[in-house]
């Protein structure tokens, strides 16, 4: 797999032509890979693009693998930003998740990588069954008290066809509730404020000069290209997505097969997609911004009205260049950017 990306790599090397300002290791386990093919994966990257010095390289890591000597490195390789999956604190919420890791070894992690990094996000889940107000709270005192600079934060959510929602529909666990993880956000959103979080996006919070340069470069529309199965890049017309199954992958990588679907965005598509991603930001909708500068003026007034029914109700603040979500409305943002497409 890891010699597939590698050759990957050398393939799309023509895909990006701006410098990488960012690296992300992620989608999967990246942490339980040996050091050597790490390495190696880095080392293609800097052979086959122009890796800028700054660079903010992620590197996503299971509390279990969390260790002196891997901590170590992953520092001297340059990865310089980590990504931690805690999802809670709280041993029973992380047993009804089937998490592999307890809440010991998630403080136990948390205590060596801030040793090491200064950078480090984690992940933590709130509306789960069993997670109290009173739990999800404490769960976010932890994180602030090991001076975790930034914290992405998700609502529960039960993919269909999976063990979780099998689970579910026997009855066998307790399915989630939508007044309770709305309580959660509004929790989080007051805990933010107080504890000089900037909420950047629905889901990330990060205190002042950390927040995700990678994601944010998702946000910002910036053409970025992903390397491995089930991958998705994007140039700023086109988006394309690797096939998903491991061994076909590889199989095509080793025999120059197309890897590969892709489609070409349509103008209306790509201004649907500025309205989705832009309203998710602090920022929100700016008809100054670039993107907008072709986008004709009655379909921005067709935006601005169609924005009045939720600016009526407080979910949506309106000024005259564009409109950002207020707290209420970000629990609703797939919903209110749905009545905004075009």
């Amino acid at each position: 797999m890891v010699k597939a990306i590698c050759r990957e790599a050398v393939v799309q090397k023509d895909y990006l032509t701006d410098p990488v300002s960012t690296i992300y290791f992620g989608g999967g386990t990246p942490s339980i890979l040996k050091m050597e093919e790490l390495q190696l994966l880095l080392h293609s990257l800097h052979q086959n693009y122009t890796i800028t010095p700054d660079a903010e390289i992620t590197l996503e890591a299971n509390p279990d693998d969390i260790n002196v000597a891997n901590l170590t490195h992953w520092q001297q390789m340059g990865i310089n930003r980590l990504s931690i999956g805690i999802q809670s604190f709280q041993d029973a919420d992380l047993l009804w998740m089937n998490r592999l890791h307890n809440t010991h070894s998630a403080l136990k992690a948390l205590e060596l990588a801030t040793h090491f990094f200064n950078n480090i996000t984690i992940d933590l889940i709130y509306g789960s069954p069993l997670l109290t107000d009173e739990d999800w709270l404490y769960n976010l005192h932890t994180a602030s008290s090991f001076n975790i600079p930034h914290i992405s934060c998700y609502a529960l959510t039960v993919e269909p066809n999976t063990a979780l929602h099998k689970m579910i529909d026997q009855h066998k666990k307790e399915n989630i509730d939508a007044e309770k993880q709305s309580r959660h956000f509004d929790i989080l959103c007051s805990w933010a404020r107080k504890n000089c979080y900037e909420h950047y996006e629905i889901s990330n919070f990060a205190k002042k000069g950390f927040r995700s340069k990678h994601n944010s470069s998702y946000w910002k529309g910036v053409s970025y290209l992903g390397l491995g199965p089930s991958a998705h890049s994007f140039n700023g017309t086109s988006r394309r997505w690797n096939i998903a199954n491991n061994a076909l992958y590889i199989r095509c990588i080793e025999q120059n097969d197309i890897t590969f679907e892709e489609e070409v965005l349509t103008p209306v598509q790509q201004l649907n997609e500025a309205i989705m991603i832009q309203l998710r930001t602090i920022e929100g909708i700016d008809f100054n911004d670039a993107r907008w500068m072709n986008i004709a003026y009655e379909t921005k007034q067709k935006i601005f009205s169609a924005a009045q029914k939720w600016a009526n109700t407080n979910h949506v603040i309106i000024h005259k260049n564009g409109m950002y979500l207020s707290d209420k409305g970000k629990f609703f943002a797939d919903g209110i950017a749905a009545d905004l497409f075009q």
